[in-house]
């Protein structure tokens, strides 16, 4: 089997508009989270979120494109043109052919189905934009980033709620690995923070109306976010061959459904992805130095992710550095995980543990370390990123430096 590394990265989300500005968010700490700030917010109980600000589409794309793309789209094009241009490969000839892109999302173009929703039964109007469909489906921005990076082997979308980047990427990452595709261009993207959208998650009772505090005692739910990551997966010898630059290599993955309920998480389930992971990256627990938790600030979610944690870990669980960086950028739902992944790219490469901010309180039923509120240095080899999806969708990715 091939090796496969990283070798672009790219992102829009809360805490900036690239890598390099998301970065540094991280470290300082910095919360993305605040007033949300779209038509009707007023009337929604919840007026709190993760929001991309001063994004300027239309400096971005021309107006024949933005009939064409949703905001999630917008993002994925944005987050994968960094992407690309620090892989700084090109797509022609044979690579072409070979290279593709998966991406995830779990609402696709909501923000086109809240505007024509309210276009038909609010203003009463009788006809839609032609390009309603083709821009509010899911696969939309899969398709766009194939179309203007002429990357023309294997492309799909995989939407599996909040597990959907990790599942993405975990796809990309078998592929290149099986040697179908030398280079595979993957991540997620999500863009709900709209009426509907809001209105939507406050149904479920889980949202909290002031701040994003996992693993806190004070907790009181999850902050939803918007943004895009996404990333160039590359076979080892020929981003070597080429002389690239490697973020880290991906060592391994694995997935598990839960098989019981529709919301609430289960440690057996969480527990196996991570041992499966561990096992598919030939990678022994006491080398784990960090993961980052799926960690949303929900009661349920953050004491089965720390028991599921120290169920495979045993004794070395205390050992780990365990970081939720939702607490900084919100709940990116179908993109979280994209956005997630540089904060272990950042721990294996620069020693800079993200923190895990507004934890006030300690949590017997948490009791891992947690990074609280502040960044740390430290020197990580193996990195662990989790996502756990309603449904019982459990994801997981192994990364290693190199």
């Amino acid at each position: 089997m091939k090796r496969v590394v990283i070798t672009g990265a790219g992102t829009i989300n809360p805490l900036g508009h690239s890598v390099p500005e998301t970065l540094v968010a991280m470290q300082e700490g910095r919360c993305g989270i605040g007033p949300l700030d779209f038509r009707d917010v007023d009337r929604l109980a919840i007026k709190i979120g993760g929001q991309v600000h001063n994004f300027e589409a239309e400096g971005r794309f021309n107006r024949q494109q933005m009939a064409l793309y949703d905001r999630f789209t917008q993002f994925t094009l944005v987050a994968a043109r960094e992407a690309i241009t620090q892989s700084g490969l090109t797509f022609s000839g044979e690579l072409s052919a070979k290279a593709g892109v998966v991406l995830g999302t779990s609402g696709g173009g909501m923000q086109t189905l809240d505007d024509n929703y309210r276009s038909v039964y609010e203003d009463g109007k009788n006809r839609v934009h032609p390009f309603v469909v083709p821009k509010l489906m899911n696969n939309a921005a899969a398709s766009h980033v194939s179309m203007e990076h002429n990357l023309k082997g294997p492309s799909f979308t995989v939407s599996t709620a909040c597990a959907s980047s990790n599942h993405a990427m975990a796809q990309a990452f078998q592929l290149v690995r099986s040697g179908i595709a030398p280079v595979m261009v993957t991540g997620g993207s999500e863009s709900m923070l709209c009426f509907g959208g809001v209105k939507a998650w406050e149904g479920l009772r889980v949202m909290s109306k002031d701040a994003c505090r996992p693993f806190s005692a004070n907790r009181n739910g999850m902050v939803q976010g918007e943004g895009a990551g996404v990333f160039v997966f590359e076979d080892y010898d020929h981003a070597k061959a080429r002389g690239a630059e490697i973020l880290c290599e991906i060592s391994g993955f694995a997935m598990s459904s839960d098989a019981s309920d529709i919301v609430m998480p289960s440690k057996q389930g969480a527990a196996r992805a991570i041992a499966g992971a561990l096992q598919d990256a030939k990678i022994n627990p006491d080398e784990v130095g960090y993961i980052n938790a799926h960690g949303t600030g929900t009661a349920a979610n953050d004491k089965t992710e720390c028991a599921a944690v120290a169920d495979v870990f045993g004794p070395h669980a205390d050992n780990l550095m365990i970081s939720s960086t939702k607490s900084m950028h919100g709940h990116l739902i179908g993109g979280t995980g994209a956005v997630e992944l540089l904060a272990c790219i950042m721990a294996l490469r620069d020693g800079i543990i993200a923190p895990t901010i507004g934890y006030e309180e300690p949590d017997p039923e948490c009791a891992l370390d947690v990074v609280p509120n502040e960044a740390r240095q430290a020197e990580v080899n193996v990195a662990l990123s989790n996502a756990f999806a309603f449904g019982g969708l459990n994801a997981v990715l192994a990364l290693r430096r190199i």
